[in-house]
């Protein structure tokens, strides 16, 4: 069984940057896809970005460009560096891993096994 636990999370001001954690237990994560999610006030759950075991990377299209997911797989870890943050990025930000997933339901939260608890941003205007 994976465990993840997320840190990192804030109270920012729009335009700053952040970097969440997500660090994993019982498990090593090398073979695994690890994703973000996140879940506004109100909206439903939404796939942020999501890395391979290969290191291939998937974003979120209002997210590119200003948010980079890497992972340390010697630290069995992995991170999500979000810069030029806006308001509209506030929501609870959930890590999630799956050893099996295939690439078609990279973005389908359904289709990943382990998540953490998740870390709250929120971004002022």
């Amino acid at each position: 069984q994976v465990r993840l636990v997320e840190s990192g999370g804030g109270l920012v001001q729009a335009g700053d940057s952040l970097r969440l954690s997500c660090a994993a237990s019982g498990r090593t994560i090398n073979r695994y896809t690890m994703a973000w999610f996140r879940q506004g006030p109100g909206k439903e759950r939404e796939f942020v970005a999501a890395v391979r075991y290969s290191g291939h990377t998937y974003y979120l299209d209002s997210v590119k460009g200003r948010f980079t997911i890497s992972r340390d797989n010697a630290k069995n870890t992995v991170y999500l560096q979000m810069n030029s943050l806006k308001p509209e990025d506030t929501a609870v930000y959930s890590c999630a891993a799956d050893q099996s997933i295939i690439l078609s339901n990279i973005r389908q939260s359904v289709a990943y096994d382990h998540w953490g608890q998740g870390t709250q941003v929120t971004v002022s205007s």
